[in-house]
């Protein structure tokens, strides 16, 4: 599989992941939007850390440097 989540890309989807999550448990609202924002912070937290975003790959972009392109 190869990386197409660079280190800035990465660490936003991290802290955008951790902030949606922590929303999604303190901040009174319905359940369809609680359920809205854990799949996307699940999403976000989830191509932050394994580096690989299918949309990414669907799309054609990649902000992975050239060094760090492939994982075993």
């Amino acid at each position: 599989m190869k990386c197409n989540v660079g280190g800035i890309d990465m660490a936003a989807r991290l802290i955008i992941g951790a902030v949606l999550l922590i929303a999604a448990f303190t901040v009174t609202m319905s359940s369809l939007w609680q359920t809205v924002i854990l799949v996307i912070a699940a999403i976000a937290l989830v191509s932050g850390i394994i580096r690989f975003c299918p949309l990414n790959a669907l799309l054609g972009f990649n902000t992975c440097t050239a060094k760090k392109q492939t994982f075993e």
